[in-house]
């Protein structure tokens, strides 16, 4: 039986209300970037058309627990025979949705890590394939969903669910962190790459790269024939703040906007992790000791799950470029307003063609 499943009609009614309300977050946040990739074709890239896959899963996965939620307040509880097909169909679109933004979350870290680590065969197979790619948590979650229907305790979900989905947080987890690796090592070649082409040696020199593996980030300050990492933003951070002279002058972004890129997408795991965290413990507790964890505590649990949307919201639209799109375009609908200054957003893309070594620094991010 599944342990967490309250019985008294007050405890039912309150769980329901504070699943509603982190519900209706989830619906706007995930609805926002939905709306986001709609109106602004700076975040119809081909990384934000993975972070859409993932914001529908979200904002389905909220409208589903919405709805179960309504019905419950309403008075027809979900568990009574009358609403038994119901039931059943809410729980197929839980375990449907739950699970494939895990998958959305494992193809936007591998998509991420094959195109900045200039694995340039893969990284060109995956975005020429992207109908694939979108089939790909689809497929996997509607299977799983069709075998989670004989999954009712807790120690077999704890088994089928939790770990297959800490194995990906693993795997995401060790990406990010390759990639931090990559991109902190980016920003020590910038500051070396800066020196080398101050006013005492105007030739420049260019940047080694360590080993192939990683050549595409450490000639983030340089050129590259195949394939550049780059920041839009960075181009407009340097004209911003008076950086950029006109002819034909190294341009180096600022070293924390690496720092900063590097930190926000260490984010993405951390704050995964954080949000499955307390849904395993008590799993794991329940599983073990046989007895349901506290009113209060299992509240919690269902709550993390449902804000996932929320908390996507914040950290790929945030950090990324559709905050920022939206602030650029209310400053230039006012007369008064003063110059947008862009921040941090991020898109990858692969450059097909030889690009001028005095404009090919950072383009594309994440």
């Amino acid at each position: 039986m599944v342990l967490s499943a309250p019985v008294a009609s007050h405890q039912i009614r309150t769980l329901n209300q504070v699943i509603l309300a982190v519900s209706v977050l989830s619906i706007l946040g995930a609805g926002w970037i939905v709306l986001s990739f709609c109106l602004f074709k700076q975040v119809r890239t081909f990384r934000h058309q993975l972070i859409l896959g993932l914001a529908i899963s979200d904002l389905m996965m909220a409208v589903n627990f919405l709805s179960s939620c309504a019905v419950n307040l309403s008075g027809n509880i979900l568990s009574e025979p009358p609403q038994k097909t119901f039931c059943s169909f809410n729980g197929f679109m839980t375990q449907l949705f739950v699970v494939q933004t895990d998958y959305w979350v494992l193809l936007i870290a591998i998509c991420t890590y094959l195109i900045l680590a200039n694995h340039k065969h893969m990284s060109g197979w995956i975005q020429d394939h992207r109908i694939i790619l979108w089939a790909i948590p689809w497929a996997l979650s509607a299977l799983w969903a069709a075998l989670g229907c004989w999954f009712t305790s807790d120690r077999v979900r704890l088994l089928v669910n939790f770990i297959p989905r800490w194995l990906i947080i693993i795997i995401v987890l060790a990406l990010y962190v390759r990639l931090y690796r990559l991109i902190y090592k980016a920003h020590n070649h910038f500051m070396s790459f800066n020196d080398e082409t101050s006013p005492r040696n105007p030739e420049p020199h260019s940047v080694s790269p360590e080993t192939e593996s990683v050549s595409s980030t450490h000639r983030i300050g340089r050129p590259s024939i195949s394939m550049n990492i780059s920041s839009k933003d960075m181009q407009a951070y340097i004209e911003e703040n008076g950086e950029s002279t006109p002819g034909p002058t190294h341009h180096r972004p600022q070293s924390p906007m690496l720092k900063k890129m590097a930190r926000q997408m260490m984010s993405y795991p951390l704050v995964y992790m954080f949000i499955w965290t307390i849904p395993t413990t008590i799993r794991i507790y329940q599983s073990v000791t046989g007895k349901p964890a506290p009113f209060a505590v299992g509240t919690v649990d269902k709550a993390c799950i449902v804000i996932q949307g929320f908390a996507d919201a914040i950290i790929y639209g945030v950090n990324e470029t559709s905050l920022a799109v939206w602030r650029d375009r209310f400053r230039r609908s006012s007369p008064t307003a003063p110059n947008a200054s862009i921040k941090i957003h991020h898109e990858i893309k692969v450059e097909r063609s030889i690009r001028s070594p005095l404009r090919s620094s950072i383009r594309s991010s994440m």
